[in-house]
Formats: structure tokens, sequence, C-alpha cells
């Protein structure tokens, strides 16, 4: 068995498929490895009538499995999103000094990746929006062909979020709800809005 066949059938692994419109969100580092990548995708093609694709890890497990190494081949519920979807946002889920504040927008559909941008500037002021793939740390651009943003007719963008805008940094120590945090739910507007729009 691959990495990946592997990691989905791990006890406790959930691969989540909802086919909606043609746009298309994934979290396949979804539950507990990168905390509330699942739930900010999903909520946003919920919101907009796109389709969604995760896998949740329980909260026993935190295995990353690189992107490169996620592949439609080994799963016919993701090839099946593939197969469905003609453009993707990927949620990701990151840390790393000096980008605390910071929401990286890679991937390979540049134009989805500018009016992303605009979006979540617009619903995130606090936050450095960036779209130039030369700003970003080469590992987290996105821009290798087997990456499953690029997989699509229209390739996608793939969105890095900090601790912070996912509602998991001290920050919200004290948030007791209702619902998710403010920044969170901002951006899964900002998400939603993008999806609603791009043609």
């Amino acid at each position: 068995m691959t990495l990946f066949s592997q990691l989905l059938a791990h006890p406790g692994v959930d691969e989540v498929c909802e086919l909606r419109g043609t746009f298309g969100f994934m979290a396949y580092h979804g539950g507990s490895l990168e905390v509330a990548t699942d739930v900010i995708a999903r909520r946003a093609a919920e919101a907009s009538g796109a389709s969604y694709y995760g896998v949740h890890q329980p909260a026993d497990l935190q295995w990353h499995i690189p992107s490169t190494k996620v592949r439609p081949n080994e799963s016919p519920v993701m090839a099946a999103f593939l197969d469905h979807v003609d453009v993707v946002i990927t949620v990701h889920g990151f840390g790393r000094q000096n980008f605390f504040t910071s929401l990286l927008l890679g991937g390979r559909n540049r134009e989805l990746a500018d009016h992303l941008g605009a979006n979540l500037r617009a619903a995130l002021p606090a936050y450095d929006i960036i779209t130039d793939l030369e700003a970003i740390p080469t590992e987290l651009r996105g821009q290798h062909e087997h990456n499953p943003v690029n997989l699509p007719a229209k390739a996608g963008v793939q969105l890095e979020l900090p601790p912070r805008v996912r509602g998991s940094s001290p920050l919200w120590w004290d948030w007791e709800g209702p619902g998710l945090v403010p920044h969170t739910e901002a951006l899964i507007a900002g998400l939603a809005a993008t999806a609603l729009e791009y043609r």
C-alpha cells in the first residue's frame, strides 16, 4: 500500500465527498492534523453550493502526507471529486515565524488567486494576504504538477492559513462563541463569495 491509501485505511480516518457545483473546496489534511481546515472548506462549500472533498483525521492521529503524495489513483472517492470539479481551492494550515498573520495563496490558477486575494483583503483587513508567488516560501507555493490543487481542468489555489485565522492561537483563549471565532467566520464568507463569483 502507498502512503495515501494507508492513511485512508487507518481506523478513524473519515474520507468525505459532497458533490454539488463544479467549483470545489478540498481539505485533505483535515481533522486533528491541520486544525479547522476541513471545517472552513466544508462550510465555504455549503454556503456557496460548491463541492467538498476532505480527509479528516481522528484526535489520536496527526499523519502528514505531502500533497504530491496525495494521489487520486489511490482513492476512487477523490478521483470522482476531481472528475466533477473544474477548479478548486485547497485549504491547508501552516505555522511559521514571521508569517503568523499571513495567508498564502499558491497554486497554478493565478487569476483565481488574485480574485480570492481581493475578497480576503476586504474580509480580513488585519491580515497580510500574499498572492505574489515570489513572496511565498517555495515549499508552500503549490506549483507541482502532481499537487491535487493543480489537477482539475482550471487548476486552483492552495490556501495556507496560520493558526490565528483558524481560531487555534492564544489570541482566542477566552472565546466562548457562539460559533467560530470572528476571523474564521469572515474567512469562510470570503471563500464562499469567491466561489459564487468565479466564472
